[in-house]
């Protein structure tokens, strides 16, 4: 027997959809600001030979550059004003969550509510501005050493600093709007649209191989299958669950027994959903960002680094998995479940685990699952990561559309239609309890009949 939520979720349709104002609204606006963002990738940095950049970016499409060029939507390849992406607002949540867990004031910070966290992201926009900052000064030296700038020097690399900088606080801004005034998760929404933007360009170079015959019809076949695979096996993976039963005892109210009811906590065996792959892929872009336009005057440090840390090395392959597997278990453990605030709350309702006692006990049981659960669901994510980088490494497959993508595209999509039918759900909740209103007026406004005596 289905429930009323499942009935009213079956019913959904795009009339539905029409009616919600607010959640049409919401859709709109967030079209609206990701349009936004999409023709900022087509406005140039000041001062760039424009000729010579698309020279080097088709040189460097197959390697690292096509990786950069498809986590900013092409805006590095066209070398735009959001040619830094929003990476370096990633990379500094990663380094003030890291913070967060080693500084005891910053610990207790982060318990002070909603105060607590307006400071955190404070702390992580000036981290965003340092790194961004420092990226972007690399870039105009790295351009001007490559002979892609058209007047090098002091205005010209504070033109390309300032230019990235604001692009990357500019995207900032429109991922908070997107999250509180529009429809998911605004800077997931951004690296989806950037990496949804090149697939079209990135399949037709692939597609111009097979016609070319640098590629066989039988691998061609074989990719489109895997791509196939993988976006099934990612679909199943995020919505498998681990359920532990609640119980709720007896309670009385007044002169009334209440029945102990019992439920289930589900517990993801992907918590952390897409954002261990994004970290570790910023990681992993972070010091070769740089290395990637200074060409044949790359340092001995870089020239390193490009060689031994490129996609589809042996390195790099271990770094991602090692990055992949951490970053599950911390963000997991530190933000999307947290066991000792879970065990708090089962207590406060006076909710048990059958068999466990509440309070230390239950929080010991809860880690002891949600670690056995991340050992799958990391193996699941470093798979889905890794399996695509080894075979295009193998094949040489001509463009990027890796496990990471794939693991991004999936799961946005999945969360952001989530989030519209629960709007949705809402609004229908809503029109049912006016209707009831209506009808109980009606009824208190009509005359009632005389009784029979």
């Amino acid at each position: 027997m289905a429930s009323a939520a499942e009935q009213m979720a079956a019913n959904l349709s795009w009339g539905a959809l029409g009616k919600a104002t607010d959640l049409r609204q919401r859709i709109l606006f967030t079209v609206g600001l990701l349009i936004v963002f999409r023709l900022g990738t087509y406005i140039p940095v000041p001062g760039i030979d424009g000729t010579a950049l698309r020279e080097f970016m088709d040189k460097a499409q197959t390697g690292l550059g096509g990786v950069l060029s498809m986590f900013t939507g092409g805006a590095i390849r066209r070398m735009g004003v959001f040619a830094l992406g929003i990476m370096p607002y990633i990379s500094a949540s990663i380094i003030i969550q890291l913070l967060t867990t080693m500084v005891p004031s910053w610990s207790q910070m982060k318990k002070e509510g909603e105060a607590g966290r307006k400071k955190m992201n404070q702390y992580t926009r000036y981290g965003t501005v340092l790194l961004a900052t420092f990226q972007a000064f690399g870039i105009a030296k790295s351009l001007e050493a490559g002979s892609l700038a058209q007047d090098p020097g002091l205005y010209f690399e504070m033109a390309v600093v300032i230019t990235l900088v604001g692009g990357t606080m500019f995207l900032m801004w429109l991922g908070e709007q997107i999250t509180s005034r529009g429809i998911g998760n605004g800077i997931s929404l951004i690296i989806f649209v950037g990496i949804v933007a090149e697939i079209p360009a990135a399949l037709a170079r692939f597609l111009s191989q097979g016609r070319s015959g640098a590629i066989s019809p039988a691998v061609i076949i074989g990719v489109f299958v895997m791509v196939v695979a993988t976006i099934a096996f990612v679909v199943f993976m995020e919505r498998a669950l681990r359920k532990v039963h609640i119980q709720y005892p007896r309670r009385q109210v007044g002169m009334k027994i209440y029945d102990g009811g019992s439920s289930h906590l589900p517990i993801k065996v992907n918590p952390a959903g897409v954002i261990p792959a994004i970290f570790a892929s910023s990681l992993l872009l972070l010091p070769t960002t740089i290395s990637t336009f200074s060409g044949s005057q790359t340092g001995p440090i870089m020239s390193t680094i490009l060689a031994y840390f490129g996609p589809g090395q042996p390195l790099y392959l271990a770094f991602y998995a090692a990055m992949i597997v951490f970053f599950s278990f911390f963000y997991t453990h530190n933000v999307a479940f947290q066991v000792s605030d879970v065990a708090d709350n089962l207590k406060n309702q006076n909710g048990f685990v059958p068999g466990i006692r509440p309070g230390k006990k239950t929080e010991e049981y809860l880690e002891f699952v949600v670690n056995r659960v991340l050992v799958l669901g990391a193996a699941y994510l470093a798979f889905v990561c890794l399996l695509p980088e080894i075979l295009r490494s193998k094949l040489a497959v001509p463009f990027y559309f890796g496990g990471t993508s794939v693991l991004i595209v999936v799961s946005v999509s999945m969360d952001t239609v989530n989030q519209i039918q629960s709007h949705l759900l809402a609004h229908q909740y809503e029109g049912l309890l006016e209707r009831s209103q209506l009808r109980g007026k009606k009824r208190s406004g009509a005359k009632k009949a005389p009784t029979r005596r």
